[in-house]
């Protein structure tokens, strides 16, 4: 570890959050303007340097099981994937299209529990982007899945 005060292991200076181009309410509307999100009742609660935060209440036709009544893990995965993607667009100003994604399942998200995505941006180049979300449960902020996706950012 370097002996100056800031600097990391290898005696760089942290690297700052690259700055979004586009501030809260530009996209906010990004996020509540899509019929599929608007339908999952989406809604951005937090955006900064570092993180966005999307809300999702809970709906009965996310019930994967009808007996136990927890949330379809298609749900959970399309949350990982919007949060990760809304983390690049505050970056870039636009959605970019996912390539590839990874999602872990934690714990179950039963009946009537609003849940929480916070996205955060790995890795921004010109063609492609790396970023990754959690979802956590509105209530107490239980852990219930988390993804990393890769993304094209490469403008037509």
């Amino acid at each position: 570890m370097s002996g100056k005060p800031g600097e990391g292991k290898s005696g760089t200076k942290p690297k700052r959050p690259t700055p979004n181009v586009v501030g809260f309410d530009a996209l906010r509307a990004m996020v509540i303007g899509c019929p599929y999100h608007a339908w999952l009742g989406l809604d951005l609660v937090r955006l900064d340097e570092a993180e966005v935060e999307i809300r999702m209440p809970w709906r009965a036709e996310m019930v994967s099981d009808p007996t136990v009544r927890y949330t379809h893990g298609g749900i959970l995965a399309a949350l990982v994937d919007l949060a990760a993607d809304y983390a690049i667009a505050a970056k870039l100003g636009r959605g970019v299209p996912t390539i590839d994604m990874r999602v872990d399942f934690h714990k179950t998200a039963l009946e009537g529990e609003a849940l929480r995505a916070i996205g955060k941006l790995i890795k921004l180049g010109r063609t492609l982007a790396v970023a990754e979300a959690s979802v956590l449960r509105e209530s107490d902020g239980d852990l219930i899945a988390s993804g990393r996706g890769v993304y094209l950012t490469k403008a037509e």
